[in-house]
């Protein structure tokens, strides 16, 4: 079992940055390949961004590629999510996950076991 919480959210105006973290606590860390997803108000749970384990792959949905940027820290146990040039509609709850025993890059949400509790980000225009 994992515990994952997240952290860094907010309000921001519209061209602004955010880093978010989630925190990892449970068995290894460095074992999970490691998601970050959003839920805005009317819409279905969007993929946003995802890890591979070592931290040297990278996998981004087109609407975030250039702006968004995932990273971990095995060391610490946390992944980050720094987002700059932020829009309108990036206004979202944000939520990390973490896809045990997977090796590689995985958008899909099935894949993922254990879940944050959502940070909220909100860009104002």
């Amino acid at each position: 079992q994992v515990q994952l919480v997240e952290s860094g959210g907010g309000l921001v105006q519209v061209g602004g940055s955010l880093r978010l973290s989630c925190a990892a606590s449970g068995r290894a860390f460095s074992s999970y390949t490691m998601g970050w997803f959003r839920l805005a108000p009317g819409k279905e749970r969007e993929f946003v961004a995802t890890i591979n384990k070592s931290g040297t792959r990278t996998y981004y949905n087109d609407l975030v590629k250039g702006r968004f940027t995932v990273s971990r820290d095995n060391a610490k146990n946390t992944v980050y999510l720094q987002m700059n040039s932020l829009k309108p509609e990036d206004t979202a709850v944000y939520y990390c996950a973490g896809a045990e025993g997977f090796t590689l890059l995985t958008a899909n949400t099935e894949n993922y076991n254990y879940w944050g509790q959502g940070t909220q980000v909100t860009v104002s225009s």
